[in-house]
């Protein structure tokens, strides 16, 4: 019997890291059921990530125990997954709904391969979908005076339900610095890509108003720079003069969804590594 793992790591570039990494792999009896790699020659570092299976013989305490005395030698930055391990989410949204139906969607059918453990919303309008899966969901109102209080309660549920990521879909809230920092590297956001030309409400309809011929979305990771954390995923849809303001914001909403998935499950299968305020996805 053999158990599946998944190895990332970034470090400083130099030779023989994959001939180590893979040695080592080969002398606990692993077999390497796929192998991803980039050199970045701007910033000089080097990123690995190695799905595997490990034999029954071997305990995982061991594997993380040879492995981290190698990484020492190679200033590695790096982390062991249990592949089988479904990632925890917490989906956060307000008014817009089309990010998390298709979030649920997708978990339901088995085609992200999660567990959506609670929904947060500042507003009660999804409190039936929620149940309608079976889901959690916390009415978390928020103002300017109550904020800090509500953004308490959201890293308590983040705590106490073992969250591995925060999903904004659709969230319409502006995350505190400390929110951003409390939630580094494990909190995405959606949203159109249309910024900063159109920003504040409607933006499909100012982009209509200004005729434009492509619109899409980005996905990145939550950082206290506004809207311009690390970029995981992004796409576009071509669109003429003849669409209405309301077919543009349908055709948003529907790359916003994809494009939104596409981040969540090269998260959940551990296919990004931050490259300073980049990102690098395996596919």
């Amino acid at each position: 019997m053999h158990t599946d793992y998944i190895l990332t790591l970034s470090c400083p570039d130099r030779t023989g890291i994959v001939y180590r990494v893979s040695g080592l792999l080969f002398e606990l009896g692993c077999n390497i059921l796929d192998s991803q790699q980039f050199g970045d020659d701007e910033t000089g570092r080097f990123f690995l990530r190695v799905h595997f299976d490990l034999p029954a013989t071997v305990a995982e305490g061991s594997l993380r125990e040879q492995f981290a005395a190698l990484a020492g030698g190679y200033e590695m930055d790096w982390q062991i997954h249990d592949a089988r391990r479904k990632a925890r989410l917490l989906i956060m949204v307000s008014k817009q709904g089309h990010c998390l139906n298709d979030l649920l969607f997708r978990v339901r059918s088995g085609h992200l391969a999660a567990e959506v453990a609670a929904i947060v919303s500042n507003h009660d309008d999804y409190a039936g979908l929620a149940e309608s899966y079976g889901i959690p969901f916390h009415h978390l109102p928020v103002t300017a005076d109550t904020k800090a209080g509500q953004e308490k309660q959201i890293l308590e549920l983040v705590e106490s339900q073992q969250i591995d990521l925060v999903v904004l879909a659709r969230y319409m809230q502006i995350l505190s610095p400390e929110m951003c920092v409390a939630l580094a590297g494990r909190a995405i956001n959606i949203h159109h890509s249309f910024l900063p030309s159109f920003k504040g409400a409607r933006p499909y309809h100012q982009a209509h108003a200004r005729g434009v011929k492509i619109i899409g979305a980005t996905a990145h990771y939550v950082t206290s720079d506004l809207d311009e954390g690390p970029i995981i995923e992004q796409d576009i849809e071509r669109v003429d003069h003849a669409m209405t303001a309301q077919e543009l914001t349908q055709v948003g909403s529907d790359v916003e969804s994809l494009v939104l998935a596409r981040a969540v499950r090269s998260h959940v299968e551990h296919r990004i590594l931050l490259n300073r305020n980049k990102t690098v996805v395996f596919r």
